[in-house]
């Protein structure tokens, strides 16, 4: 009788499995997962184009008056080697911003926005874009996130960043001449450049496509080293706030950080700055020679022989407030985009450039 009722129960077929359940989520684990297409290389490009020029926009004022507090004291310098009796009148930052608006009218404060935008289409794109590259081979996979150490992360961020600037250096190069011209009508010497399109051409015809890229290589150093700065403190400082104060991944913490990135990403990146600044400002022979220094090597000797080793930091304070509200704008530009278009896992996205 037993062995009856064994058989009879080794004979039925088992039963089946209950339905699974409506949920999203079952849904998700048994459809495969399909190619987005917001996490190609093309989407991730203009995303971050677009969050980049909405960053630009928002704070290009603070770039000028900076800009424009970098060359006060090269000119001062000129005035008093030629012995004509005139001092350039230093300004600080609000004064400077202040300046420009009395005398030249608000929307100079925008001037050479243009060739910013132009330089943000390369640069932040490839910037994004390469750093994505080299954190896919440099790190290491995890059930499908990507993990750095800091040290590695470090060097993927100089090495994007460089590229990128090395790229859009000739835009560059076109917004700080562009910036200047303003200042120059004021002083009663000739224009330069009448636009974009004319300071291209002008470079062009007095230095050849080499011309392009005056004072690069202190643009490339200053984006090496504000890359560096950046990403090493951002990391440490977010992650120091998170576990001494018990705070979650939130928006505080990302404002937190960025005053502090932003700080030490300027201490690093000013000087460089300032010497890419000089170098592209100086005028050229019809070479394309610079007439005031040799090099980034020269260019800082002399200004720190002329005016001190301070001179390097002219215009850090508005360096500073800028670069802390245009990582942050540009991160949560780049989030909202993404999440609008459907991104799945946008805070991880947004924080996968600092891990």
């Amino acid at each position: 009788m037993q062995s009856q009722t064994q058989s009879k129960s080794t004979a039925e077929p088992p039963s089946p499995p209950p339905p699974p359940p409506t949920g999203s989520t079952t849904r998700n684990q048994l459809r495969p997962v399909k190619y987005d297409y917001a996490d190609s290389f093309a989407c991730t490009y203009v995303v971050s184009v677009v969050a980049a020029s909405v960053a630009e926009l928002t704070t290009y004022p603070l770039d000028l008056t900076k800009t424009r507090l970098q060359i006060q004291g090269e000119a001062a310098a000129s005035e008093l080697k030629a012995g004509n009796g005139t001092k350039t009148k230093y300004r600080g930052m609000v004064a400077t911003a202040f300046g420009i608006v009395r005398e030249e009218g608000t929307m100079k404060l925008w001037q050479g926005v243009t060739p910013a935008l132009y330089r943000h289409v390369v640069y932040s794109g490839v910037r994004i874009c390469s750093y994505d590259f080299l954190r896919r081979k440099l790190g290491s996979d995890n059930n499908g996130i990507i993990t750095l150490p800091l040290w590695k992360s470090a060097l993927c961020g100089v090495s994007a960043g460089a590229v990128a600037q090395w790229l859009a250096s000739p835009a560059d190069l076109v917004k700080v001449q562009i910036q200047m011209e303003g200042k120059r009508r004021l002083m009663g010497e000739p224009a330069r450049v009448h636009g974009a399109a004319h300071a291209l051409k002008e470079i062009v015809r007095r230095g050849g496509v080499a011309g392009l890229w005056k004072g690069s290589i202190p643009n490339v150093q200053r984006a090496a080293l504000v890359n560096l700065g950046d990403l090493t403190t951002y990391d440490t400082i977010k992650h120091m706030i998170m576990i001494k104060l018990n705070m979650p991944d939130c928006h505080t913490v990302h404002v937190l950080s960025s005053i502090c990135a932003g700080f030490v990403a300027a201490i690093m990146g000013t000087p460089a700055d300032v010497v890419k600044t000089r170098i592209m400002n100086q005028p050229t022979d019809e070479k394309g020679r610079g007439l005031l220094y040799k090099g980034s090597v020269d260019c800082l000797r002399q200004t720190v022989n002329k005016e001190g080793f301070g001179a390097l930091y002219k215009g850090f304070l508005p360096c500073w407030i800028r670069m802390a509200p245009w990582s942050l704008t540009f991160w949560l530009s780049f989030e909202q985009i993404r999440s609008m278009i459907g991104v799945a896992g946008v805070v991880a996205s947004l924080h996968a450039f600092f891990k």
